[in-house]
């Protein structure tokens, strides 16, 4: 991922869900907040209740390979949590990518064409 960081401390992922903006769908749950970086930074969140290690770990390679795909149309400059829901494990890679179209573009993530570097 060429414009983006990890998150990992835990008062930055509580400060996204207190202050940041947030999108819902039935797959994940989006935040984000404007930082003003040079660079996204992003966190995955996978919860026990997903179920074992093996399909937590699924979970999260299917979100970073949605982001990872996304990335080059987003705005630069934002840390983003994305919480990740049962279904992104069973759910058909089509409905998760339209899905996160729609979650990106209703927070205003996505850049208009040529705005990127």
């Amino acid at each position: 991922m060429k414009y983006t960081l990890s998150l990992k401390q835990n008062h930055e992922f509580r400060r996204l869900y207190n202050k940041g903006k947030s999108a819902v769908s039935p797959y994940f749950v989006i935040y984000c907040r404007k930082t003003g970086r040079p660079v996204n930074r992003l966190g995955i969140t996978t919860s026990v209740k997903l179920g074992n290690a093996v399909k937590r770990n699924r979970a999260r390679r299917r979100i970073r390979e949605l982001y990872r795909t996304h990335e080059g149309g987003m705005l630069l400059g934002y840390d983003i949590v994305i919480v990740a829901r049962t279904r992104v494990i069973y759910g058909r890679y089509g409905e998760l990518e339209r899905s996160f179209g729609q979650l990106t573009k209703k927070l205003g993530l996505l850049s208009a064409k040529g705005d990127r570097p």
